[in-house]
Formats: structure tokens, C-alpha cells, sequence
């Protein structure tokens, strides 16, 4: 322990005040000479006693009050220890460059700008002997010219950020943070890493009161963007500063053509959503980007997006006759093919998103590998059964290998029983956005089930008596779908009806894989792309 002011010491002579007093305090009793002293002595020593502890705690308590006045004077610290190493002090300094640093502080210049020249100054608590370390430039030791020299190299960046694991490499002593201490520039963690020797410095700057509107988010409410049709673009802003900013302008743009401008008014902390209508002339790739005008924080006023055409979704139906090829060949967005069990072109199996199975009397080996593969690379299988009881034992083999589990057959009579579908859910996942309006009164399809399976998978449709018609079992990285009844119309008016058309384009839509999100933050360290699982990359060595 040390002294601030020692020379204060000196008075700890006052001690002896206190117990001057309990000296002269202490008087001698008389004697007083009685016929009968015996019970009066006793009680006159305890008397004694009680007046002896009491004197002695009273010299205690002034003594310990003038020694901690003295002591109060004298300000006593305990210094901290030096770093390991050669026994030199170093301190290492952090100085915010992240971008919301460049709002204007107290002084006409920027909290960057403020940071650096504070940074600067720490440059007096040092000695000759000491060293800095700018950690924003590597941490490397430096003395205070090439310490002013990484200084004046310091730029904004959208990476800076001082981690918790910086440590006191070296012979950092002192850690001064010269920061805003936004969230994202700092990382909580380092308060606690910190050597419990070693000091921190905080430096806190606060910039003006202003506003800063930027882009928050950009999606498309339609997962499939067509050519030459309207996308709603939504875009939601929001003004992340403390001021209100009124009438900022904004702009969209199409590769580098403007396809709106308005203008928004925030408050402090608001956001707001608007939807922008565009259109994609061509299939390549749309760079848009949507661009504010908030000066003076101007790092985040254009915001960077992809509009990328949706590619055609590939189905193959295989079966005896096509019933699905004219339905989705209305639609663009589909490329449909056909094929019979015994001229199946692999080829086009092994590209396609859906694969529909319908009323096959056989499933060989090799088409249930291939279809084994569509849902292992992410695609969908639709199975619909066969009404031909010779076909059982080869559609319970696909459904084993698909990872449906055993089904159980119904008996086969001479009439099928054929019941009602139940009204679908407006709240199930699958249907949603499908209908425009409730399906109160609708009279929904009959079918004859010719299977029913364990409550393994999800239901889709289902049947009035409560069991599935359509439902939804998860394979590898795609999904199976399978249907009860046959489509033949002794077991199924389902193709005539109104629901037939949305529920097949449901399922199609469902098959397709975007991997490609429209924007990416400057702060992912990581992008992850998917790869064909069949297809091994181009130049890629295989080890056998």
C-alpha cells in the first residue's frame, strides 16, 4: 500500500490526545470504613469492572477515529501490477470506426473524428519507456510515431468491432475503448475477459441529436417472380436515430433504371412498410437497390438487392395416360413431362422438382432408386395409388424405401365405398393464400380410399369420418405425398372438382428450392450455398 499524501502521517501524534484524556479521567476511590463491608465491597468491585471496559472501548473508538482521519487525508491506493514480460507499462487502445461514428459530436466535427483526436491524447499518461498498440490495426507494438502514423492510416469500416478474446497479448497494462458503445462495435464478453491486474478505460462519446433513416428489410410476397408480370416489392424503413425527419426522399432502382421515388416522414424509432410494383423484362439476374438521402450519416442510405427470375418448375408425371400435362401447361412457371412406367427417361427424372407416381401396376427397382434420389436432393414425390390389387405388394416396398412406413390396404369389393372430403383448414399452412374468400357451402369431393397409414405423416385433406386423403411424410431433404384414392373415376371425382387445380399447383410450388436470398449483411461472416447432391462439383478431386 502507498500514499498519495504521506505527510499527514505526522498526524498520528493526535493519538495521544484520547488517551491523555482516559489518564486523567482515572481517579483513585477513597476509602470509607463501615461496620459490615462484606456485601458493599462485593458490589463495588463490579462497579470497578463495568467502568474499566467502558473506558477502554471510549480510548478505542477515538483512537480508530483520528487514525481514520489521518488516514483519509493521507489517501492510501494500492498500485497495480506490471504486465509479465520486460516489466515495461503498455496500454492498448481501441478506437471506434465504425460507421455510426460518423454522426457530428458536441464540436463541429464527426464522433470519428473526436475519437481519433482523444486517441491522441492518451499519448501524455505514457512515458518514454512505455509503447501503444492501436488494436484496430492488428495490435502490434508500436512506439508513439508509428502509433500517430496508424492513426492517421484509420478508416471507417463496416467490420470493426473489439472482441472479447483481445486480449492482453503483450504487455497491455491500461485498455482505453474510445467508443459511441454501440451494440455491434463491442463485444460484451470483453468486460469479463479483461486480467483482473490490468485497468479499463472507457471513453464515452455522444454525438448530436439527428436522424437516420435507412432500409430495413426488402421481400417479395410471391416466392416465384415471373417475367413481365407486376411483384410487389416491399420495403420497410425506419429511422434508427433520435430526431424526427421529415419529407426524405427515396429511390428505386432496376439495374440503372429508377422505377420509384417518394418521400417518408419518420419519427424517432418509427418504421414504416410500403410496396413498390415491378416488373422483370428478361431472366437474368435484377441488381436493384433502394437509396435514402439522410445526410449527415450517409454509410447506410442505399440498400443492395437481387430480383432474380424464378426458374420453371420441372414435374414428370408417370402413369398410364397424361391427366396433369394440359393443367400446369397454363401456367409458364411449370414445365411439365409425361412418361410410361416402361419408357421413363432418367435423365429428365433426375432434373425434375415433382415427380408424380399415379396408378402404376408395378414400381421396379430401378424407378425407386431414382425416386429415393428426387427426395434426397430436395424434391417432391406424389404417389397415387394403384386400384389394381396386384399392385399392392409393389407400392408397399416404395412406400418402405420412401420412409412412409406400412400402409394398411382396404378390401377390394365390387363397388367402392365412397366418402366425402372434409372442408380444408383456410389455417393450414398448405392452403395459405389459396382461397380469396371462406369455402362455407361448397360441396367437396367424394373418393373411395383403397389405403389408410399411421398418423406418421401430416394431413392435408381429410376425409368427413376423420380419416386422410392427402398428407405430407418427410423424406431425406424433400417431401412425399400421398394420396388414398385413386384418381380413376370409379374411386374419385377429385379431378373434376375446383379444389383438383389449386392443390396440384400447391404441390408443384411446394417442390421448388430458392437457395439464392434476395440481399446479405456486410456482417455474415459466412454464406452458405447449396450444391447438387448427385452432381459433384466441376474440377472436384474424389478419393475412392
Amino acid at each position: 500500500m502507498k500514499f498519495q499524501n504521506p505527510g499527514f502521517l505526522i498526524a498520528l501524534v493526535a493519538v495521544a490526545i484520547p488517551i491523555a484524556i482516559h489518564l486523567l479521567q482515572l481517579r483513585k476511590p477513597k476509602r470509607v470504613l463501615f461496620t459490615n463491608t462484606a456485601f458493599i465491597k462485593r458490589v463495588e468491585l463490579v462497579t470497578i469492572q463495568h467502568r474499566r471496559i467502558q473506558h477502554l472501548l471510549l480510548l478505542l473508538v477515538r483512537t480508530l477515529a483520528i487514525c481514520a482521519l489521518v488516514l483519509m487525508f493521507c489517501q492510501p491506493f494500492i498500485p497495480a501490477k506490471r504486465g509479465a514480460g520486460d516489466g515495461r507499462g503498455g496500454a492498448g487502445v481501441f478506437v471506434d470506426n465504425s460507421f455510426s461514428m460518423q454522426v457530428r459530436g458536441n464540436s463541429q466535427s464527426s464522433l470519428f473524428q473526436e475519437a481519433v483526436s482523444n486517441a491522441r491524447k492518451i499519448k501524455s499518461f505514457s512515458n518514454e519507456n512505455s509503447y501503444l498498440k492501436l488494436l484496430n490495426s492488428g495490435g502490434t507494438s508500436a512506439n508513439t510515431s508509428a502509433y500517430d502514423a496508424d492513426l492517421d492510416e484509420l478508416k471507417l469500416s463496416a467490420q470493426a468491432k473489439l472482441l472479447g478474446n483481445t486480449d492482453n497479448k503483450g504487455l497491455i497494462n491500461h485498455l482505453y475503448i474510445v467508443s459511441d458503445f454501440q451494440k455491434n462495435s463491442i463485444d460484451t464478453n470483453l468486460f469479463s475477459a479483461m486480467d483482473s491486474g490490468k485497468q479499463m478505460i472507457l471513453v464515452p462519446l455522444k454525438g448530436e441529436a439527428t436522424a437516420n433513416i435507412y432500409v430495413d428489410s426488402v421481400w417479395i410476397d410471391d416466392a416465384f417472380v415471373r417475367l413481365r408480370t407486376n411483384v410487389g416489392l416491399h420495403i420497410r424503413l425506419r429511422n434508427g436515430g433520435n430526431a424526427e425527419l421529415k419529407e426524405c426522399p427515396v429511390k428505386v432502382f432496376l439495374a440503372e433504371k429508377q422505377v420509384a421515388a417518394f418521400r417518408v416522414t419518420l419519427a424517432a424509432g418509427q418504421a414504416k412498410k410500403l410496396v413498390v410494383q415491378v416488373q422483370l423484362k428478361d431472366a437474368t439476374v435484377a441488381l436493384g437497390r433502394v437509396v435514402t438521402e439522410d445526410l449527415p450519416v450517409a454509410f447506410d442510405n442505399t440498400y443492395y438487392f437481387t430480383l432474380q427470375p424464378a426458374a420453371a418448375i420441372r414435374i414428370l408425371e408417370i402413369g398410364a395416360e397424361p391427366i396433369v400435362q394440359q393443367l400446369y401447361a397454363n401456367e409458364p412457371l411449370f414445365s411439365c413431362a409425361f412418361a410410361k412406367p416402361e419408357r421413363i427417361d432418367y435423365g429428365v427424372l433426375r432434373q425434375a422438382n415433382m415427380v408424380l407416381v399415379r396408378g402404376l401396376g408395378t414400381v421396379d427397382a430401378g424407378l425407386r432408386a431414382a425416386l429415393r434420389a428426387v427426395v434426397r436432393r430436395g424434391g417432391s414425390v406424389v404417389v397415387v395409388p394403384s386400384p389394381l390389387a396386384s399392385a399392392q405388394g409393389a407400392y408397399q416396398q416404395l412406400f418402405k424405401e420412401l420412409g412412409v412406413g406400412t400402409v394398411q390396404w382396404e378390401a377390394l369389393g365390387a363397388v367402392p365405398e365412397v366418402r366425402e372430403v372434409a372442408m380444408p383448414s383456410a389455417q393450414e399452412a398448405f392452403f395459405r393464400d389459396v382461397f380469396g374468400a371462406p369455402l362455407r357451402g361448397q360441396t367437396m369431393p367424394r373418393v373411395a380410399p383403397v389405403l389408410r397409414w399411421a398418423r406418421t405423416g401430416k394431413d392435408i385433406l381429410r376425409l368427413r369420418d376423420g380419416e386422410s386423403y392427402l398428407a405430407n411424410f418427410a423424406s431425406g431433404a424433400g417431401q412425399v405425398y400421398v394420396f388414398s384414392a385413386p384418381f380413376d373415376k370409379a374411386y374419385s371425382n377429385f379431378r373434376e372438382h375446383a379444389l383438383f387445380v389449386p392443390v396440384m399447383y400447391r404441390l408443384a410450388m411446394l417442390s421448388y428450392r430458392d437457395a439464392q436470398l434476395p440481399a446479405y449483411r456486410l456482417t455474415q461472416g459466412t454464406l452458405a450455398l447449396k450444391l447438387p447432391v448427385d452432381q459433384p462439383m466441376a474440377g472436384a478431386a474424389r478419393a475412392d
